[in-house]
């Protein structure tokens, strides 16, 4: 190991102490900045509240996004059982995307998807029961307006 030459001026090597006690914990001269001890509890308990903070608002978050994620399952699940309940039912018209429909029950317990609103019918509806009225969507499920 080779020893570099100081290139620092005099005024500046004799200002500034050189020896193993360079990197002490405390000041050398009266122009030091003042070092104060770092109570270390402290140190230790601050950063385990901001942590635990930090980790906990990272928790609600996900929480927060697993509930609507198990939400909108769900209604994906409703959809798909309404869905198959339509396909089973009687459709006497191709149905349009985007289009409101409403699903009945006959009084044999069959059902049929009908353009005709409930309130449209007047006092002759043929139908025992209105289930649904429904929107047919762009990937062919059926979501429940009413």
């Amino acid at each position: 190991m080779t020893d570099k030459p100081d290139l620092r001026p005099d005024f500046l090597k004799d200002a500034l102490y050189q020896g193993e006690l360079s990197q002490a914990p405390y000041a050398l001269s009266v122009s030091s900045p003042k070092i104060e001890p770092v109570d270390k509890r402290l140190l230790k308990a601050n950063a385990h509240e901001a942590m635990q903070h930090q980790a906990q608002q990272q928790i609600d978050m996900l929480r927060k996004q697993a509930a609507l994620l198990i939400r909108q399952a769900r209604e994906i699940e409703q959809r798909l059982e309404v869905s198959h309940s339509i396909y089973q039912a009687d459709i006497p018209f191709e149905p349009v995307i985007g289009g409101v429909y409403h699903l009945y029950q006959r009084n044999d317990g069959s059902q049929v998807l009908s353009m005709v609103a409930p309130y449209e019918w007047g006092r002759t509806m043929p139908f025992d029961l209105h289930l649904y009225t429904v929107r047919l969507l762009a990937d062919k499920t059926w979501e429940i307006l009413a």
